[in-house]
């Protein structure tokens, strides 16, 4: 661990402050204003992507330096950022989730009462909002039940967000603590990473497609039953593998829900899509040399529109 105080550690106003000086002295560089390619060579493991949050020197890049440092907790490992291995959230049927999963209430595509939806349509489920449990900027990137070291668990993060504990319990090793715990929003991290985000957002990758936000109305439908007619003669395509709880286009005939594949969860309502139908969250497929990484994590390569035509027939 690192021996400086707490208190000696830079808030982000006194950060702002000292860059907005330096200016009265050298011109600033040009802010972003397109997304600057990834350091992550996107090939291996979740670790060479961006969904690695920590700030190892994995293969593939990624965070450099003490950058981070200050707006979240750097915990050194990869997998802790969503899961545990032990003291997992129970409040939610996610594969041991680690992260804090706030009650929140969504709006989805059918209030704009489109003539073009005639799917019911539930709340986001469970595959997509471990996805919003990030991006839809309500909850802190670094904001996780069980940190890693003994001691450091705390089962009331499940639901509510606690920044004492986020800040009480872990010291960035490499760099100063976090002295705030950046969400995806316009005054959290899309105060760097957006387009035109002023002098600390000079050359830093624009994320502001990645911020959905809880206004779902923009966004392709998560939680809409998918036709159960689909097949020939509708504008849907049929899986062809149907389980109880989950149906795929099984595009190689193995099977089995390859991570390439798009797919349909059934939770209690029927088939539905979700965040996950589309993305892959782990984003690189381990079939070895030549596997190809899709951008935003698709699981299919949306050229020639393949997501779309993986379900839709028109």
């Amino acid at each position: 661990m690192h021996s400086a105080p707490r208190s000696t550690l830079p808030t982000l106003a006194a950060v702002l402050g000292l860059v907005f000086a330096c200016t009265l002295a050298a011109p600033l560089p040009a802010a972003a204003d397109t997304d600057i390619p990834t350091k992550f060579s996107n090939r291996g493991s979740v670790g060479n992507t961006r969904h690695n949050l920590s700030q190892r020197q994995v293969s593939g890049g990624g965070p450099t330096g003490q950058t981070m440092d200050s707006y979240r907790n750097d915990y050194e490992e990869v997998c802790v950022y969503c899961h545990t291995p032990h003291g997992a959230n129970r409040s939610v049927a996610a594969p041991l989730w680690n992260r804090t999963m706030k009650v929140n209430t969504y709006q989805t595509y059918d209030l704009l009462g489109s003539a073009s939806i005639t799917q019911p349509v539930t709340p986001p489920g469970i595959n997509s909002l471990t996805c919003l449990s990030c991006h839809d900027g309500t909850t802190a990137v670094d904001s996780i039940i069980n940190m890693p070291g003994s001691g450091r668990y705390n089962p009331a993060q499940e639901t509510v967000e606690n920044t004492a504990f986020l800040n009480a319990e872990w010291d960035n090793r490499r760099g100063p603590d976090a002295t705030a715990h950046m969400t995806l929003t316009a005054t959290g991290c899309l105060a760097c990473h957006a387009s035109g985000a002023g002098p600390l957002g000079a050359n830093a990758t624009d994320f502001t497609a990645f911020a959905i936000g809880t206004d779902l109305r923009n966004d392709h439908p998560v939680g809409i039953r998918f036709p159960a007619a689909a097949g020939v003669g509708t504008d849907f395509k049929d899986p062809p593998r149907k389980e109880a709880r989950l149906a795929y286009f099984d595009t190689n005939g193995n099977g089995r829900a390859d991570a390439g594949e798009v797919r349909l969860y059934n939770t209690g309502e029927g088939y539905e899509v979700e965040c996950a139908s589309c993305h892959d969250p782990h984003g690189v497929p381990s079939a070895g040399p030549g596997s190809v990484f899709n951008p935003t994590f698709l699981r299919v390569s949306n050229a020639g529109s393949g997501v779309c035509l993986s379900c839709h027939t028109k």
